[in-house]
């Protein structure tokens, strides 16, 4: 149940990073109420991951499960260009996680 809770973090913080672009210095509402909501969710759901899960795997995965996620995420809503270089660097991300989750180490308490 750890894992899901924090993938429902990142997404939850991904997409309150990726809206703090549109709230125009929190001048916006709706993107503004997003952030904060957000936020406050993606750390509801990490407290609830770390009840199963180390805090040094849960803050390992979220950072850069997050880097990806808000990446991709502001391609497609921002219409922002990442070349060849960028995927390439989630690309290596992604391993990094990969191998920290794989490494053979319990991750019970």
């Amino acid at each position: 149940m750890g894992w899901i809770f924090l993938l429902l973090g990142v997404m939850a913080e991904a997409t309150s990073h990726v809206a703090l672009k549109s709230t125009n210095g929190f001048t916006n509402l709706l993107p503004s109420t997003i952030v904060i909501l957000g936020h406050l969710v993606a750390f509801l759901f990490l407290g609830q991951a770390m009840k199963d899960l180390p805090v040094g795997i849960v803050h390992a995965s979220w950072a850069g499960l997050a880097i990806v996620v808000v990446t991709a995420m502001s391609s497609l809503i921002h219409k922002e260009h990442l070349d060849a270089k960028i995927w390439l660097g989630m690309a290596i991300v992604a391993v990094g996680i990969a191998v920290i989750n794989l490494s053979g180490t319990s991750h019970s308490h």
